[in-house]
């Protein structure tokens, strides 16, 4: 794959993981705020369980950056598009699906 599509594919990434990290990390205040009022009486679980799932969610986003951040590495000491397992190359059809994409598609069926 063309360097620069790489870092194009990699900053897209990387924005649209941030910019949903922002947002899961507001949507988990404000509901941690409503939880807080006072009001109709509801099931005293809910809150938790929505602030669960944000934590999940916001867990997995931050996975998700660290993989974008280790193909950003792998771009700049140019072995970018290699499987970290086996050094055999990555497709590009593949990189342009999940450009932190560490395997082949191969090696992601046999794990």
């Amino acid at each position: 794959m063309d360097h620069r599509r790489a870092e194009e594919l990699l900053a897209n990434e990387r924005r649209r993981l941030e910019d949903l990290l922002v947002h899961s990390t507001q949507v988990g205040l404000v509901e941690r705020e409503g939880a807080n009022e006072q009001g109709d009486i509801a099931d005293s679980a809910e809150p938790f369980t929505s602030e669960e799932e944000n934590n999940a969610i916001a867990a997995s986003l931050r996975a998700r950056l660290e993989a974008v951040e280790r193909a950003e590495a792998r771009l700049a000491d140019g072995s970018y598009g290699l499987s970290v397992r086996s050094g055999t190359p990555i497709s590009d059809e593949r990189l342009e699906a999940d450009p932190a994409a560490e395997l082949t598609v191969d090696e992601v069926e046999t794990s």
